[in-house]
């Protein structure tokens, strides 16, 4: 490295400057014990971590920092750590994606604040991942993701079981008397027993594929469960590859393409992946000005079949996965049948076909091939229009029941997930297995958030009676991990005046999936008539962050981001105050 490249390194313009200025910056620095050598203009290296008590999932990154500091230690960087907040799903009220956008913006200005030239991002749980991808995309300085990795197999009386997945398992055993009290209490320590996020392909497992599919990501690292030494050497190898990458000039905005985003979509449909995949490529999409529409997720994905036979969709765990091969053996797969654009680089500097040249698959059960797909072609997600949704609606078809994919029926509403819950368990409810079952206000500003709500549990009078799925539509999201027929990001929300504003309890819905249609018949006049008598909701929030969310927020299709975060303003050193 050449005194000229040093100089040029924009951490210089703290650690590097002269006079009063360097001495302040330098001097409270070296309170942490800094040699004067470290600013000597190498790479400095910001470690944002999310670890939280708070956030079960990202509990252990402190310990995955330390293993990223020694690899940029040893390439020559200086490795500086820093907290982000951690947006926890598994106990943030209303809903963890109430806070992802501010998560992205607080990871942004930390990053564009700060005397950095390049930033390994940890991330765990659901929204970690994308509020990282989308603050890092919105500074475009060199970055790198490292996620968590998913906990062990749960064990359960000898058999897996996955989290999330088999809360909504065991909450139907208990309605119907399958299981007790003490039973469930017990099986709940069985379900998550090590470090780690969601071992099914639930969100936090799709977004670690997506992270390593956009290219953000090292290959094979997706995978590797939370507890396994070889999620050290990872984390290592980041932090090594990110001194690099800065030598390099590697930066997102080369990696973000639109080629890595159509990657990404039909990586996740080959993997089951979640539908919250939507709404966090759409919004990171944004952040580099690449035009990522509702339409791309049905027409993309097509020809794509479902490769990964993982719960919730199938019957293995993100171990298994690992074990298997984990994404290089389902990329080389695509690769293969001509499915993904191999030319397209990653955070290697090699590309995407290079980096899997050597994948193979070590377990044809968990990862099949595309001549012997898990599921066929067409049965990703897809994405619905009509009178109910003209802005789409979507709906994973792997987690569906094939009888209910095309369904006629009778809309019974709830103004809440609540107002359901209320009444779930009354035997006397007038809810029989051809109804609908509406939940509005659940969307981007009515919840406010967007909470995983969709997936409500069945009314127990029809579990009782033997009775597994029933279709729901919602203006809200569903967990990754959960399954069933379930019509999920209908656009716009009720609490915008869409459709689903209007519906009345007994209007005929209608589903019809492989036409792509989700649609109310209800005359025209009718339905301007209920339009014109309709009035907004008061607002409840005047003040505060939950105020600037409701106010500014986009809808699902457009990826739930802020309006004014779109774009990407930048790595300008700002001004010297001192």
């Amino acid at each position: 490295m050449t005194d000229g490249q040093k100089t040029s390194r924009r951490s210089q313009a703290w650690f590097g400057a002269q006079g009063r200025s360097g001495m302040l910056y330098r001097s409270w620095m070296r309170n942490q014990g800094l040699g004067h050598e470290v600013f000597d203009g190498r790479p400095v290296i910001g470690i944002a971590t999310s670890a939280s008590e708070l956030a079960p999932c990202n509990a252990h990154l402190t310990r995955v920092a330390e293993a990223v500091k020694r690899g940029v230690w040893q390439a020559g960087g200086l490795p500086l750590q820093f907290p982000t907040m951690a947006t926890g799903e598994t106990l943030m009220r209303p809903t963890a994606m109430l806070y992802r956008n501010l998560m992205a913006m607080e990871v942004e200005e930390l990053i564009r604040a700060n005397p950095l030239d390049g930033v390994v991002l940890l991330s765990g749980c659901d929204k970690t991942t994308p509020a990282m991808l989308m603050g890092a995309a919105s500074v475009d300085l060199p970055a790198v993701m490292v996620t968590g990795g998913p906990m062990l197999n749960g064990k359960y009386r000898g058999q897996d079981v996955g989290s999330g997945t088999h809360v909504w398992k065991f909450e139907e055993d208990l309605k119907t008397g399958r299981m007790t009290e003490e039973e469930c209490f017990f099986a709940e320590g069985c379900m998550a027993r090590s470090n780690g996020h969601c071992m099914t392909m639930g969100t936090a497992s799709t977004m670690a594929c997506m992270a390593e599919a956009l290219g953000m990501q090292l290959p094979g690292s997706a995978a590797w469960p939370a507890v396994d030494a070889r999620r050290m050497e990872t984390a290592q190898a980041a932090g090594q590859r990110i001194v690099r990458m800065v030598e390099e000039e590697l930066r997102p905005s080369r990696i973000l393409t639109r080629e890595a985003f159509e990657n990404a979509i039909r990586v996740n449909a080959a993997i089951g992946g979640s539908t919250n995949a939507i709404i966090h490529l759409t919004a990171i999409a944004g952040r580099v000005g690449v035009d990522l529409r509702l339409r791309d997720f049905d027409d993309l994905v097509r020809a794509v079949p479902t490769l990964v036979n993982l719960m919730p969709s199938g019957k293995y765990l993100m171990e298994d996965f690992c074990y298997a091969g984990g994404l290089p053996a389902v990329i080389a797969e695509l690769l293969r049948g001509g499915l993904l654009h191999g030319g397209q680089i990653t955070v290697t500097g090699r590309t995407v076909a290079e980096n899997t040249e050597n994948a193979e698959c070590l377990d044809s059960d968990v990862i099949t091939s595309l001549d012997a797909p898990f599921q066929p072609a067409g049965t990703g997600t897809a994405v619905l229009r009509g009178n109910l949704c003209p802005d789409g609606a979507v709906i994973k078809q792997s987690a569906a029941s094939p009888h209910l994919l095309t369904h006629r029926g009778p809309a019974r509403v709830f103004d809440s997930p609540e107002a359901y819950h209320e009444v779930a368990d009354d035997p006397e409810l007038d809810i029989d297995e051809n109804t609908v079952i509406v939940i509005r206000n659940a969307g981007p500003k009515g919840y406010p958030g967007m909470p995983e709500v969709s997936n409500v549990p069945l009314p127990a009078k029809l579990l009782k009676a033997g009775v597994k799925d029933m279709v729901r539509v919602c203006d809200g999201r569903m967990s990754g991990t959960g399954y069933g027929t379930v019509v999920l990001h209908v656009a716009p929300e009720a609490a915008v005046g869409g459709p689903l504003a209007l519906v009345r309890d007994g209007d005929p819905v209608v589903l019809d999936v492989p036409n792509r249609t989700l649609r109310l018949d209800v005359d025209d006049a009718e339905l301007t008539r209920r339009r014109e008598a309709w009035r907004a909701p008061v607002e409840r929030h005047t003040s505060g962050y939950t105020w600037l969310y409701t106010r500014n927020v986009e809808q699902a299709d457009q990826g739930a981001d802020f309006g004014f975060l779109r774009g990407c303003r930048g790595h300008e050193v700002p001004r010297d105050s001192h």
